[in-house]
C-alpha cells in the first residue's frame, strides 16, 4: 500500500469536445498494487484523505474522500448535500488513462480521466 496523489481532468463532453484541464480534481489516497483504494489504510490514517476541486469561475474547494453506502465520494462539508459520488470506483483502478464518472452535487454526471498518479 502506498499513498498516491491522483489528478483527474474532465474528459470529452458535449460542452468540452476536447476535455478540459481547467475542470479537475486532485486527491490523495492509499492504493494497493492494482490501483484500488485501501479502505483499511484509510481507517487507520492519522489524517483524512484530501481532495481539491478546481472549476473555472468558482472558488477552489477542499474536502475529503469518504466511503458511503454508494461507494467512494468527495465531500466538502458535513452532510450529504455536497457529496460527489465516484461511480463504481471500487471496480475501477486509479491508473493513468482510466476513466471515471463523477456525479456532481447537482446530480449531473461527468466523465473524468486519470491524468497522473504518483507518490
Amino acid at each position: 500500500m502506498t499513498w498516491k496523489t491522483i489528478r483527474l481532468e474532465l474528459a470529452r463532453t458535449a460542452d468540452h469536445p476536447d476535455g478540459s484541464s481547467a475542470h479537475s480534481y486532485v486527491f490523495r489516497v492509499p492504493l494497493d498494487d492494482a490501483g484500488f483504494i485501501e479502505p483499511e489504510a484509510l481507517k487507520k490514517a492519522d489524517k483524512r484523505p484530501i481532495v481539491r476541486r478546481f472549476w473555472p469561475g468558482e472558488a477552489d474547494q477542499s474536502g475529503v474522500v469518504i466511503a458511503t453506502d454508494k461507494g467512494w465520494a468527495f465531500s466538502y462539508k458535513v452532510g450529504e448535500d455536497d457529496d460527489e459520488v465516484i461511480f463504481r470506483l471500487k471496480e475501477h483502478p486509479l491508473k493513468v488513462g482510466e476513466y471515471l464518472t463523477i456525479t456532481e452535487a447537482d446530480g449531473s454526471e461527468l466523465p473524468f480521466r486519470v491524468i497522473s498518479c504518483h507518490e
